[in-house]
Order: C-alpha cells, then sequence, then structure tokens
C-alpha cells in the first residue's frame, strides 16, 4: 500500500514522502490517525503543489531540532530519590521523571522522546539518549543522588 506521509514519522520518513507500507498498518493505524493519505493521483498532485510549503517546515522543523540538541547537549540533570545503604533505590527513575526534570530547566520535550530502555534502579551517574527530531539526537547526563535527611 503506498501513502503519502502528512507527518514526520520516525520509523517510516519525513512529511511528504511517498512510502510503501503493509495493508494492515496503513489502513489500522495510518490513516485513522491522519498520518498519511493514500498515495492517489489527486494526492500527488495536491503533494506536488504544496512541495515548497513542506521542504520550508521541514527545514524549520530541522532547525529547531537541532538548536534544541545543541541545548541540551552535554547536559546535566540531577534526580534526588530515596536510596538504601545498598545504593539502590527505592522505586526508580524513569523517563517522566527526567521529562519532569528537564521542564524545570526549561526544556519542553515528551516522555517519549527520552530513550530510556529500562528505568535507572540505582544511584550514580547514567549518559541517556534524547531523541530531539527524525534523526536528530543529543546526550544528556543523568545523575541520581540519595535524598539527604533532615
Amino acid at each position: 500500500m503506498e501513502l503519502i506521509l502528512k507527518e514526520t514519522i520516525s520509523s517510516l520518513g519525513f512529511e511528504g514522502d511517498v512510502v510503501t507500507v503493509k495493508a494492515g498498518y496503513g489502513r489500522n493505524y495510518l490513516l485513522p490517525q491522519g498520518k498519511g493519505v493514500l498515495a492517489t493521483e489527486e494526492n500527488m498532485a495536491a503533494l506536488e503543489k504544496n512541495k515548497a510549503e513542506i521542504e520550508a517546515r521541514r527545514a524549520k522543523d530541522q532547525k529547531t531540532a537541532e538548536n534544541t540538541a545543541k541545548k541540551i547537549s552535554g547536559l546535566e540533570v540531577i534526580i534526588e530519590q530515596l536510596a538504601g545503604d545498598d545504593e539502590r533505590l527505592f522505586g526508580s527513575v524513569t523517563n517522566a521523571d527526567i521529562c519532569a526534570q528537564l521542564a524545570e530547566l526549561d526544556v519542553k520535550l515528551d516522555k517519549r522522546q527520552i530513550l530510556l530502555n529500562d528505568p535507572i534502579k540505582t544511584l550514580g551517574e547514567t549518559k541517556i539518549m534524547v531523541k530531539v527530531g527524525f534523526n536528530v539526537t543529543a546526550e544528556i547526563s543523568v545523575n541520581v543522588i540519595p535524598i539527604k535527611a533532615k
């Protein structure tokens, strides 16, 4: 099934790209969600007409992603958690926790952009990749420290 993407999807391509997907993925996800349209002659003509607008939007999004990557690259996020004597946390640090801490540092990201395979369950520093745009990532450092007793 051939579709024209209406938005950038990291596993498929950029907005305006013509992609071939499996029928079920296109019919059950991309079309109902409005993320793509069928590659008919009418839609292809509309794509050609809007090509310059789409390219401008792509360039703007790419530039924004690169600026965000420069801003957060090498950033250290400090998160306080309760921990036992063996430096294991009571609970864990998830991508939602990291996202909330980044929001306090004036960096607006979605928690799905933080590429954390497993929650952090120990104290110390961990390097984490953040996907800020299509093919644009930045590395941040998350330092988990114990909460000081009051």
